[in-house]
């Protein structure tokens, strides 16, 4: 396999012309249609200057199986698996690489019910691809292509019969809006405008010429942040290109973050109604302590939006997400949603006269620390099998959980580690009521792992 590219259960990525080929996205694209159900395939993309190139490639794996094409356009992805649903389709294909530089591209795959496919889809597809079982139609049983005018207009409505529309209204906010050259700035600025805010967009234009690392993270926003305060805005939001993640600004130019995405959201929603809510293994514990403060079950899966959202409908939860700005309501849909996050977010600070800073401070407050290390020789979980298990033993006071690597529990805090999917590296993500205390915890992880510091027998 030439060049970077990534091929897993959850979709593809690469490289563009290193890597990732229109050859590649044609045939990926039509693994992925060959086992669909007879009907339509919803198609968007993100606003990546590589798109144009891969929007044909899809469009004739999909058609070319005999299933139709419905085009929307240069769409966020939560918008296209809302539509997936809405249209009752027999599923949809994302061109996008997220969060990922621009050089990259890749896609990502839907089930009819609008959410991303399972690890045994994904690896049915992946095989598919890989063995090149493609089932082309006949000339007579081409799909067709069709396009959505107003790709946009269903789930904006959604969203706005979900919160205090005239309450928001009466707000007047001002919002900073870091859309990154993306997907997400069309519909926010609309959804805003719908909701009496006054948006100053950044990065509005759809051209993929980002202006900083597309990730919206604290070092990557370092010249956004600063600017919210500067415009006397009630807030700012920041999306990255795809618009599944959302991570906010308070009024004084303070980042708040992606992990506290999820529990402002959390706060709005519970109040409203109690019921389960869903985490991944690597969220923090604040979003926990507010819904178990409403009287909330917690529910924690392994790390991966579909285990999220196959927890949310074991569980009928009201709420689920990851620490990574990704919110998920299954009144709008069963993907991470940053338009359903910034409505809730302001539709919590409508509530009351408070800046969010106020609400911000309120919060239970953690430290998160997250760190990577080398495996050293022989640590790997496919070489020691029983690596996650031999550390657990090291820690009998723990509450142990080995469902993704594993995780470890304590009343002062927590720490879960875990194998990458593409380096020869472990991730590790600590959190505890004081800083020193997930340092210490990610650090001791990190020494059985790199080798400084022998393994239990």
């Amino acid at each position: 396999m030439a060049g970077t590219r990534i091929a897993s259960i959850s979709g593809l990525r690469g490289v563009v012309g290193d890597g990732l080929d229109p050859v590649a996205v044609v045939e990926y694209a039509a693994a992925y249609a060959s086992e669909c159900e007879p009907g339509a395939i919803v198609v968007g993309h993100d606003a990546r200057k590589s798109s144009h190139v891969f929007l044909p490639a899809v469009i004739s794996g999909v058609t070319a199986t005999g299933r139709d094409a419905i085009l929307a356009g240069a769409a966020a992805t939560p918008t296209v698996g809302f539509l997936v649903r809405e249209r009752q389709a027999v599923g949809g294909v994302v061109i996008t690489a997220s969060h990922n530089p621009p050089s990259y591209n890749g896609l990502k795959l839907f089930q009819p019910r609008g959410m991303v496919l399972s690890a045994e889809q994904g690896m049915d597809v992946l095989e598919r691809w890989r063995d090149r079982e493609f089932r082309w139609a006949e000339w007579s049983a081409l799909g067709r292509v069709a396009t959505i005018e107003d790709p946009d207009e269903r789930h904006l409505q959604r969203i706005l019969e979900i919160i205090d529309v005239e309450s928001i209204r009466a707000r007047k906010y001002l919002v900073l809006m870091d859309s990154c050259h993306g997907a997400g700035g069309r519909l926010a600025s609309r959804m805003l405008r719908a909701l009496g805010c006054t948006p100053i967009i950044v990065g509005g234009e759809p051209d993929g010429c980002y202006d900083h690392p597309p990730e919206p993270t604290e070092s990557n926003l370092s010249k956004f942040t600063p600017l919210v305060a500067a415009a006397g805005a009630a807030i700012g939001f920041a999306q990255d290109p795809d618009a599944d993640r959302l991570a906010i600004i308070d009024e004084r130019g303070r980042y708040i973050g992606e992990e506290l995405t999820l529990a402002l959201a959390a706060l709005r929603r519970l109040e409203q109604v109690q019921g389960p809510v869903v985490l991944n293994m690597s969220t923090s514990r604040v979003t926990e302590e507010i819904a178990r403060e409403h009287g909330c079950p917690v529910v924690r899966t392994p790390v991966g939006e579909i285990h999220v959202v196959e927890g949310m409908l074991a569980e009928d939860a009201v709420l689920g997400g990851e620490g990574n700005g990704g919110v998920i309501d299954p009144r709008i849909g069963y993907v991470r949603d940053s338009f359903v996050a910034m409505a809730l977010v302001l539709d919590l600070l409508a509530t009351s006269d408070q800046p969010l800073s106020s609400w911000v401070d309120r919060l239970p407050k953690y430290a998160m620390v997250k760190a990577k290390y080398p495996l050293a020789a022989g640590r790997e979980p496919r070489v020691d099998p029983h690596l996650w298990s031999r550390i657990a033993a090291a820690y009998p006071d723990a509450r142990s959980d080995l469902r993704d690597g594993l995780r470890l529990d304590w009343d002062a805090g927590w720490v879960h580690v875990r194998s990458s999917n593409t380096e020869p590296i472990v991730r590790v993500i600590a959190e505890a009521r004081e800083e020193a205390i997930a340092r210490q915890l990610a650090s001791a992880i990190g020494r059985w792992i790199s080798g400084d510091k022998e393994l239990p027998v």
